[in-house]
């Protein structure tokens, strides 16, 4: 097996000078009008400093459950424990921060408004945390957290999604600027926020650890498990924040190598391997990159950010290859839609293997230098059946009159859509690194 060339060659931006933007100050509104901007706006009123990695003594770790700048139930503004992964959907009229017209970032087949979807009532809905309130995501607030820094996603498609939803959701405030654009389907992208030097990225690697795509006349991929893919592995000494989103691609046929050895493989009948399943490999690749990217970080004396996004399941109704659709119009209630077997043992590899990342790092003495939390989405967006592109993942797919079959995408999100909260609780996850470093915590 030939080295992996990193697609990133070039270095980051060189910091660009920030000029301040002074909003202007609002006076004499309606009282209904105020009351309505209060209860709704998460916007502080003063704009907190960049997180500063390197002052914290400690290591967190957050899961389900994270520490962060939340209204707590008495309605108080400060740091309070808010478990975003229970809670539900509820109406929400003030709808997104962008469409599919004013974002210039989005992947075609997830612009689902301009590809003709007729119903909007999947914008219309916010996630409710069962004891706290998650604000509405605030673009200058999170650019300002990650001044001067580099933002990486690391994963499949489901960490792009993801990515160009942020990328929308900062453009409202901040266009971006492309520098870096690489490889199949621009799979290697950067972009810069000149307003506050941010630079965010998406690296492909849609197992985290070493791995080679099923090439022509071959079923299956090979990954090795005690090797991160040092396409983005060899940049860990530019990125300040990285995001790990994987899940989808270890369902495919696989064989999985550990140094020289075979472990065995999963849905393999004709190699004569021992059948071991994914669910094993697929924390060992949390396990690994995890790892990797603790020591390599702290080896340097440098500090880093991890988020790990837990697995985002899909909603076929049926099998994707043979007609399956997602015809739903509105969220699940919770008693409708429990968690499948697979979908739990998904979201529990990522939570249990970032906690096990936070046992690795303090028995190491890493001190002040690493912050690990998972981004735990699997229960919410299980809820939300109604937010994927479905057949408008092709423009105006019922134009020519009713279709025998149309191919829908029931995995990924439509844009605005869904997935903005996934980033709107990783800027509460930043805002309580940011408690825990002042609260020396």
């Amino acid at each position: 097996m030939g080295t992996a060339v990193n697609p990133f060659a070039e270095k980051l931006l060189l910091s660009v000078k920030f000029k301040k933007l002074f909003p202007y100050a609002l006076y004499a509104i309606l009282p209904i009008v105020l009351l309505r901007v209060c209860f709704y706006s998460s916007t502080p009123l003063s704009q907190p400093p960049a997180v500063q990695f390197h002052e914290n003594p400690s290591i967190l770790i957050a899961s389900s459950i994270s520490s962060s700048p939340s209204h707590n139930e008495d309605g108080e503004y400060g740091v309070a424990q808010c478990d975003y992964a229970n809670g539900k959907w509820v109406p929400d009229d003030l709808g997104p921060l962008y469409n599919g017209t004013s974002c210039s970032t989005i992947k075609d087949g997830q612009n689902c408004m301009s590809h003709g979807r007729p119903d909007i009532g999947y914008l219309y809905w916010r996630w409710e945390p069962r004891k706290c309130k998650l604000g509405r995501f605030d673009p200058e607030a999170f650019l300002t957290f990650l001044r001067n820094k580099h933002l990486a996603f690391v994963g499949d498609s489901m960490a792009r999604n993801q990515l160009e939803s942020l990328l929308c959701m900062l453009s409202s405030f901040s266009p971006p600027t492309l520098f870096y654009s690489n490889g199949n389907d621009n799979k290697f992208r950067r972009w810069n926020f000149p307003s506050h030097n941010v630079s965010v990225s998406i690296y492909w690697s849609p197992f985290l650890v070493k791995g080679v795509e099923k090439q022509e006349g071959q079923n299956h991929n090979q990954l090795y498990l005690d090797v991160v893919d040092e396409r983005w592995a060899s940049d860990l000494g530019l990125i300040d924040v990285v995001v790990f989103s994987i899940g989808h691609w270890y369902l495919h046929p696989a064989v999985y190598f550990e140094g020289d050895s075979i472990l065995g493989c999963h849905h393999c009948p004709a190699l004569n391997l021992t059948e071991i399943g994914f669910y094993g490999v697929f924390r060992k690749a949390f396990r690994t990159a995890l790892k990797t990217t603790i020591q390599r970080k702290v080896a340097n004396g440098n500090a880093i950010g991890v988020i790990v996004t837990t697995f985002s399941p899909h909603h076929f109704e049926g099998e994707w290859d043979k007609a399956g659709a997602c015809p739903k119009t509105a969220p699940f209630d919770e008693s409708e839609k429990p968690l499948g077997a697979m979908d739990e043992e998904m979201r529990k590899a990522g939570v249990e293997e970032v906690e096990a990342a936070k046992l690795s790092a303090e028995q190491l003495g890493h001190w002040g230098k690493v912050r690990v939390a998972a981004l735990n989405v699997t229960k919410l967006a299980m809820l939300r059946p109604d937010g994927h592109p479905g057949p408008y993942m092709n423009p105006f797919p019922f134009e020519s009159g009713a279709q025998h079959r149309v191919q829908n995408d029931c995995v990924h999100w439509c844009l605005p859509g869904a997935i903005d909260t996934w980033n709107e609780i990783m800027l509460e996850i930043m805002k309580g690194w940011q408690a825990q470093s002042r609260g020396g915590g």
